[in-house]
């Protein structure tokens, strides 16, 4: 079993801190949303869906911080204005939401819940009297429904997926997708779990995803404690483990997607996606529906994070580069529409993947 990644407890939210995974399961508290987005900009926490679960609790640990005089007061509405206490309560999640949104600029995850959260307080203050007692409960079990949606697309998107592949096969993942990712069993490793489980995986392969280490530290511990059988590589080992070794799919997970499938993930996404073309293999992307971010038209409009080059020149605390070298870090590049053999939602299998397809898929 994967230890629970995040426990909400009124006041407090308990995270997992991943950057001590594999080698002591360990737990940090965030109170706030300014601690909250502490722990994902620093990757205490990491993975687009847990991402989006984390800030959707962020906000309810703000509110919760209100002082109680704030709670109490109240002053006569006129021309249905908010009185005072309502006016702090959404200005409190409002700068919450811009806290939150400034941790991390891909994964369009984050954006997504920090939204439905001041939409759903929006709907809240607009047609009730505010009692703030009531809305604060609200917006708890709002943050509680984005985790259970999470957990139900995971298992859909895992069966799914799992249909997609044929009995014996060799796949190959990169970066981690897997229940760490998430609050369910994950999305790309969600595929490959479920059909290990239907008896349809003979072998997997998990990329150590340089400069994070995310496969390395994190998605094999998630196969060998799932019990699928695998092995680590090195990333730049994958083009001669899929020429040699019988690799017949590459499963990835996403972090945002845009309107024409081109899809931002991990860096390192994008050449497995050119190898599996020239190989002649599928290549899958499993996504939850939150994941496509329809403003964008394609691919060049989505930002890409950069991050510290210590992270480069860095591994596990130990310098491994010449001091005062330069590093770059782009923690994810764009994979083309064009080279994704289908798009695997909660919502259904979209193939080929491109704007209409995807239009399509988001109506339904």
């Amino acid at each position: 079993m994967i230890p629970p990644r995040l426990i909400y407890k009124p006041g407090r939210l308990k995270i997992l801190d991943q950057r001590l995974l594999p080698h002591k399961i360990a737990y940090i508290t965030a109170s706030s949303a300014a601690e909250t987005a502490a722990a994902i900009k620093d990757m205490a926490l990491r993975g687009a869906p847990l991402i989006g679960c984390a800030a959707a609790y962020g906000m309810v640990l703000e509110l919760e911080r209100q002082k109680p005089e704030d709670r109490r007061q109240k002053l006569e509405v006129r021309n249905k204005e908010l009185d005072s206490a309502a006016a702090a309560a959404k200005k409190t999640l409002e700068t919450a939401g811009i806290t939150l949104k400034s941790a991390r600029p891909t994964a369009v995850a984050l954006f997504y819940a920090v939204d439905r959260m001041l939409s759903k307080a929006d709907l809240l203050l607009d047609k009730h009297p505010f009692n703030y007692t009531h809305f604060l409960a609200a917006l708890r079990a709002e943050a509680g429904l984005i985790t259970s949606e999470d957990k139900t697309a995971c298992l859909r998107m895992g069966s799914l997926g799992a249909g997609l592949l044929r009995k014996n096969s060799v796949v190959l993942t990169h970066c981690n997708a897997g229940a760490l990712a998430t609050m369910g069993i994950g999305t790309a490793l969600g595929v490959i779990t479920r059909a290990h489980a239907l008896k349809k995986i003979k072998h997997a392969y998990s990329s150590e995803t340089r400069p994070y280490l995310q496969g390395a530290r994190l998605t094999i511990w998630e196969l060998v404690r799932g019990g699928v059988p695998s092995e680590l590589i090195t990333d730049n080992m994958a083009a001669h483990i899929i020429k040699t070794c019988g690799v017949n799919a590459v499963i990835v997970g996403a972090d945002r997607i845009a309107a024409n499938g081109d899809t931002a993930n991990k860096i390192g996404t994008y050449g497995l996606a050119v190898l599996a073309r020239y190989h002649g293999i599928p290549f899958y992307v499993i996504a939850p529906t939150p994941t496509i971010d329809l403003k964008l038209k394609d691919g060049s409009l989505i930002k890409i994070e950069e991050r510290s080059s210590d992270e480069v020149t860095f591994i596990n605390g130990r310098r491994s580069a010449p001091k005062g070298v330069k590093a770059r870090h782009p923690a994810f590049d764009v994979t083309p529409a064009g080279l994704i053999t289908a798009l695997v939602t909660e919502k259904g299998i979209i193939r080929p993947v491109n704007r209409k397809n995807i239009a399509e898929q988001l109506s339904k």
